[in-house]
């Protein structure tokens, strides 16, 4: 497994980049709150974080790989999937707005805010609280 990807950047598809790297191109899933960071031209270098998930359907299997401008980033969206009923799909998506700002819901408590995420409805919102909350200060200072 790898931690990072630096390759060409070949096609952007809303929140979905392709970067072509050592002749192996690879789709790197960005969420929103990382997409719009993300300003790299067509033909330019980018380099991004990776938490990899290895998707297995019947009898075959599928890597997803989704991507962050930095290791905070990560770590952030790692501490959002050990949460029972958060996948990396679903953290993508509900990482839509800042990081410091999500960690400050969570460690408030702010259910309100936590359901205005994509994906997050209130069952999902107690979940996240209920295992992050106190666990999630040092994203506060990004």
């Amino acid at each position: 497994m790898f931690s990072r990807i630096s390759g060409i950047l070949l096609e952007r598809d809303g929140e979905a980049v392709r970067l072509e790297t050592g002749g192996l191109t690879y789709d790197v899933v960005l969420p929103p709150s990382v997409a719009a960071k993300v300003d790299a031209a067509y033909g330019a270098t980018l380099t991004l974080e990776v938490y990899a998930q290895l998707q297995i359907d019947g009898s075959a299997g599928r890597y997803a790989f989704f991507g962050f401008t930095n290791a905070v980033e990560r770590a952030f969206f790692e501490a959002l999937i050990s949460v029972a009923s958060i996948g990396p799909k679903s953290a993508a998506r509900a990482f839509s707005a800042p990081m410091g700002r999500i960690a400050r819901a969570i460690d408030d408590g702010d259910h309100v805010f936590l359901r205005t995420l994509p994906g997050i409805g209130q069952q999902k919102a107690r979940d996240i609280v209920a295992k992050l909350q106190g666990k999630v200060g040092r994203f506060l200072l990004i």
